[in-house]
């Protein structure tokens, strides 16, 4: 796909909606609402809960917003992306920037004042890390880039029990840890849908760089990497048997699709694995908060 030459309009709330990438917004703070439950053993003050969760989609919405602003130009060049408000010329990139300032600033200030300056800080650092770390020279510069740039949006379950609790705890890096671990194949299995476009967009997505075989057996390694993290909740007396059980058929069901990708018999299996990644995560920590109030306390 050739660039496209932006075309000028005005831009509506759908276009500003757009540029928070909500849909991502939405998995994170499912994870965070979670962190925070597994945090205490009854409920999370109302207030905590509301505008914990407020102040994280505030700060993520802002770095999504400067994605959409640095990414402008090789958006154009891609079919998943070329349609982008800032893209596509329908929000001005100085507009962009504003907006996201004012949705990072409003969310650093509720986090500040309602809920602990370390999950303010904590949050920052997770914004910095998307916006500008990844954004900006990891996704240009590594073919390893996604598992570096993946702990920044690993963060929110962390930032959910810090701003229950105002602390870090182990169990809240667990939770960390296994966003981590899921990110590679997650996006890996994407990037390898999407190669040609990565590859028309000179980013050094692994499949560009090291080709689609490679890709998919790493794939299927970071599979496993993440069925074995996943076991830790259990192993560490967080969880118990509901979550084991959740774990192991969904990591199963993971693993199935990974072989799926390297038997290279389906042409669709990409997609299928990204979607199932997604379902995936969201139906993991579900049962993990299943299996918090019904089982563990």
């Amino acid at each position: 796909m050739t660039a496209q030459t932006p075309s000028l309009s005005t831009a509506g709330w759908r276009d500003y909606y757009e540029l928070t990438k909500p849909r991502v917004v939405m998995l994170m703070i499912l994870t965070s609402v979670i962190g925070m439950l597994l945090a205490v053993p009854g409920m999370v003050p109302l207030d905590v809960l509301l505008l914990g969760n407020l102040g994280i989609a505030l700060c993520a919405g802002s770095a999504a917003a400067v994605n959409h602003l640095v990414d402008r130009h090789i958006d154009l060049k891609m079919a998943r992306t070329h349609n982008r408000p800032i893209a596509r010329g329908r929000v001005e990139p100085h507009k962009a920037l504003l907006f996201a300032l004012l949705l990072g600033c409003a969310g650093m200030t509720i986090l500040i004042t309602f809920i602990n300056p370390l999950t303010a800080w904590l949050t920052l650092a997770s914004l910095l890390g998307y916006a500008v770390v990844y954004t900006m020279f990891l996704k240009r510069a590594t073919p390893q880039n996604i598992v570096i740039g993946g702990i920044a949006g690993a963060a929110p379950p962390l930032l959910g029990w810090v701003a229950v609790t105002g602390d870090w705890h182990g169990h809240g890096l667990l939770l960390v840890l296994i966003i981590f671990a899921w990110t590679p194949p997650h996006f890996w299995a994407l990037a390898v849908h999407r190669r040609d476009d990565y590859a028309n967009a000179d980013i050094p997505m692994l499949p560009v760089t090291h080709g689609v075989a490679y890709t998919k057996l790493h794939i299927l390694l970071y599979t496993f990497v993440l069925f074995a993290v996943t076991l830790l909740p259990f192993a560490t007396g967080m969880l118990g048997w509901l979550y084991l059980l959740g774990a192991v058929v969904l990591g199963i069901g993971f693993i199935y699709w990974a072989i799926e990708m390297l038997r290279d018999k389906n042409p669709d299996a990409g997609m299928e694995t990204f979607r199932y990644s997604i379902i995936y995560l969201m139906a993991l920590f579900c049962i993990m908060l299943l299996d918090h109030y019904l089982i563990a306390v």
